[in-house]
């Protein structure tokens, strides 16, 4: 009797406005690696005025121009936010990265303008007076079953992102300025959210975390089988290199 193969199935929100990180490689990663376990892999998209596939285990936000990110929450708030507070009740994997990650707060305030968030992570961000946070940044996360890790890659945003107390940091900065350049945090995490600064973009300079996600998004209760990750492990060590660890 055949086995069924299981299907991860991404939800990736905006794919065409919030893409300006290489964004497209983050979801690429996830497939590539999906096939090469012989996983199935379904890739949908929502954009304005779409809603959201309910089946999906992974939703995906990535990063835009300040203009598209303004369009973006609007949409998120009024047509998407309660499908996607659901899918994170229910235990789907939610990731945000960069403007993605600050939708995924209460707000973001760019000066007089406020862009409404979907509140799923206990933050707020503040379009600050001083100088952008650029630069390749190294934090340790810590993370079930995948115990303590080296996240790498580039930031590049003008908000301050400040933490509540519901929402824990996703990790610890060892080089670069983290969400706000003072508290030593990046990212942020609750349950099945995750959301971060971190692109260039993220997921293939980690190809750990990558399978990690799949593995959560899955609810696999074994690691997945492992793959020649010689390039991949190189493409971290020269992240990790570039942010001076």
């Amino acid at each position: 009797m055949a086995v069924e193969r299981p299907t991860l199935r991404v939800c990736a929100l905006y794919p065409t406005l919030m893409n300006i990180y290489a964004d497209r490689g983050n979801l690429l990663m996830l497939e590539r690696r999906c096939r090469w376990r012989g996983i199935a892999f379904e890739l949908s998209g929502a954009g304005i005025g779409e809603g959201l596939d309910e089946r999906a285990d992974l939703y995906y936000i990535g990063g835009g121009q300040d203009r598209d990110q303004a369009l973006c929450a609007q949409d998120l708030h009024t047509h998407k936010r309660e499908q996607l507070r659901t899918a994170a009740q229910r235990g789907a994997v939610v990731l945000g990265v960069c403007g993605g990650y600050q939708l995924l707060g209460h707000d973001y305030q760019l000066g007089d303008e406020h862009l409404p968030g979907v509140g799923l992570l206990d933050l707020r961000t503040v379009r600050g007076d001083g100088p952008r946070l650029i630069g390749n940044v190294a934090i340790e996360v810590e993370l079930p079953r995948a115990g303590t890790r080296i996240l790498a890659g580039f930031e590049n945003h003008g908000g301050r992102t400040r933490l509540g107390p519901e929402a824990q940091p996703l990790g610890r900065v060892l080089k670069g300025h983290g969400n706000d350049g003072e508290s030593g945090h990046e990212g942020a995490r609750s349950g099945s959210v995750l959301g971060t600064y971190l692109h260039g973009p993220l997921l293939p300079k980690n190809a750990w975390f990558a399978d990690w996600l799949i593995e959560s998004a899955l609810g696999l209760e074994l690691p997945l089988a492992p793959l020649d990750d010689t390039l991949e492990e190189l493409a971290h060590a020269d992240a990790r290199r570039a942010a001076g660890l």
